[in-house]
Parts: structure tokens; sequence; C-alpha cells
């Protein structure tokens, strides 16, 4: 597409450019920022190629994507709600699809889109003789199950080891009670002299609250989550990638994904409730060959994820504080990460989709129907 340039769209019968969209190429995204950072990209590879990409996101003024969109549109970066919300208003025909890519696959999925998703692909105007391509860190046996909904005869690609953390990302545990967590993260911060800070925690209020405590104690934060508006997040990221706010407070709406030149730590102020988030979450750091750092704050209450966690600082070599030691050998056996998310549960095995399924089912004796 890029070689040979976008094929001009189709006209209506007096030969007038029509006011819908007709894209060659369709890239989903789970949330505004990625799909956001994913347009960035586009745009500089595109640059005097004569194609031209749009995205479209919710949360934003949509006469503005209207416009963008009436203007001429090959490439399209959206996320799933609001290109449904599109297409019903009959502003895009996926009609002149070629390339469908759906990134951080199985974040969309686990976030509910899974109806809109099936939607887009199933139920519209999408050729069947398209290239479909699904990107993630982690593809457990489930979602793989999907992906093969959606693709034939597909090529299951791993890049390293898939659900492992960067080898370049120095992973660091250490037990702080709740009410010391904000102590504890203003004495890190103190001395931490250069680059940028995201600092994961798990309820939206949660990061309002500690955005305020740490400004009110002088250390420059942001924050950002599901409920600010486009403008604040865009706001919030701006501010925190130019420096000013080198501290920036996120839940896991920032955790997929987004690549942000010079973190260099990332700190778990609550860990997630899962291994897979912990992996998306520390690969915020240790980017493209760069060393970055992860420390996490355990406690008694993040007992449903000690002992994946345990397992996978050993596997990557990394220091095991002695706590932790004992503090996995009383959890009892591993319970996954179910509790609390509504998620997959445990790491080893297939559950990070290390594998393609279809090979372990053949192993098994049981086959696909889509392999």
């Amino acid at each position: 597409m890029l070689r040979d340039g976008a094929p001009p769209p189709p006209s209506d019968n007096q030969g007038r450019r029509q006011r819908r969209g007709f894209p060659v190429s369709l890239i989903l995204a789970p949330t505004r920022e990625l799909a956001s950072q994913i347009f960035e990209e586009a745009n500089k590879f595109t640059y005097c190629t004569g194609v031209r990409p749009v995205v479209v996101y919710g949360g934003a003024e949509v006469r503005m994507q209207l416009k963008q969109l009436e203007s001429g549109c090959d490439m399209l970066v959206a996320t799933p709600g609001r290109l449904v919300d599109l297409i019903e208003r009959g502003r895009i025909s996926l009609m002149s699809i070629r390339f469908l890519v759906l990134d951080e696959a199985d974040r969309m999925l686990d976030m509910g889109f899974e109806p809109q998703i099936r939607r887009i692909v199933e139920q519209e105007d999408m050729p069947q003789d398209r290239q479909t391509f699904m990107f993630s860190a982690t593809f457990p046996n489930e979602i793989q199950r999907l992906a093969s909904d959606f693709m034939r005869d597909y090529v299951f690609l791993a890049v390293g080891r898939v659900g492992s953390a960067s080898k370049d990302v120095k992973q660091s545990v250490e037990y702080v009670e709740n009410g010391d967590k904000p102590t504890r993260l203003m004495k890190f911060l103190a001395g931490i002299e250069t680059g940028l800070i995201l600092v994961f925690v798990e309820t939206k209020r949660g990061a309002d609250y500690l955005e305020d405590v740490l400004c009110r104690e002088g250390f420059p934060a942001a924050s950002i989550h599901g409920d600010r508006t486009q403008r604040e997040r865009e706001s919030a990221l701006n501010s925190f990638k130019s420096g000013q706010t080198p501290v920036l407070v996120a839940t896991d709406v920032a955790a997929r994904g987004l690549d942000i030149p010079n973190v260099t730590q990332v700190v778990n102020f609550d860990l997630p409730n899962n291994i897979d988030d912990y992996v998306h979450r520390i690969g915020r750091t240790g980017r493209v060959g760069n060393l970055g750092n992860a420390l996490s704050f355990l406690n008694e209450k993040n007992r449903n994820i000690a002992r994946e966690l345990y397992e996978l600082l050993q596997e990557n070599d990394q220091e095991v504080p002695s706590f932790m030691t004992n503090f996995v050998q009383h959890s009892g056996p591993r319970q996954g990460s179910s509790q609390g998310s509504g998620r997959r549960g445990g790491r080893r095995g297939p559950q990070f989709g290390a594998r393609d399924y279809r090979t372990a089912d053949r192993n098994r004796g049981g086959g696909s129907s889509h392999g």
C-alpha cells in the first residue's frame, strides 16, 4: 500500500466522490491514547506516499472527525465503539478493506469490545480476502481461539518469550503496607534525578488522590484515568512527555501499547490483579534496547498474584527478596488472576499464549478445524 499508494474511493452513480470514508487499511486499538499514538506514527510512514491516515475515537468531537473522513481516508485508526457509531451513521464503509490490524487484541476483548469487533469483522461489508494481523505481548488460548474466527490458516509468530518481561527491565519488589505507600513512594521519587516515572494505581479515585498528595508535597505530577476527558488526558500525557510533570499516575488505561520515550522508572503503587497486566505495565520502560527499572509494592492484599510474580522474577533472573519466598510458601496453591478481575488466570503453560494453541491441540490428538 505504501509502495503503490491507495486506490481511489468509489464514486456515486454521477461520478461524484461520496461523503463516506472507504479506507483500505483498518487498525483497531483499545484506547484513545494508543489510537492517537498509532496515528502519529502512521503520519510519519505515509509522508509523501499519497496515503492519507485518519484517526477516530470516542470522547472527542465527532464533527471534526467526520470532516477528516470527508477529506479522504485510506488508512483508518479507530477504537471499536466510535467505528461502530460512524458505520451506523453511514459515514464509513469497510467494503474496500484490504488490511485489518487488531493491536493489543487481547486487551480489546478483555475490555468488552468483542461484540463490536465481531460486528466490524463479521457482519459488515468487509471483504474476506483481506490480510489480517493481530498483535499483543500476551495471547492466551481463549484469545487465540477467537482469533481463529477472524483468520484462516494463520501464522503464529512469537518474537522472544511471549508473556515474559523484558530482560532490559530491572525488577524489584518491596513489602509495603497500604498506609505506608505514599511515604515510601515519595522517598523513592526523591532519589530519582533524571527520567520520567510512571506510577500505576488500582482505581480512578486512587489516581486523583495520589496526584494531589504528590503535588502538595512538591513532586510535580499529573494523572490519567478513564473518567478524564480526552482533552485532560492529552494534556496530562503531553505534560508528562515534555518533563513538565515528570511523574504520571495512571490506571491501566496507560498500560497497553503506549510508547513514551525516556520512561526510566515504573512503580506499581498498587499491583494489578493478574500477571498479564504486570508484564504490560513494566513494559512501558526498558524499550528499544534501553534499560529500565520497575518497583512494586507488595502486601497481604496481593496474595493472588504473589506466586506468579515470584516465578516471573525467577524466570528473568531478577533478585527475589527473602520475604517473598516465605510469603509465597504460605500463600497456598496458585490462585491465578481470576479473583478481582474476572479475567483469565494462571500464568504457566498455555495461559500467556507462549505457543500456538493449534499445535497443543494436535499434540493432544484434538486437532483444529481452522488449522
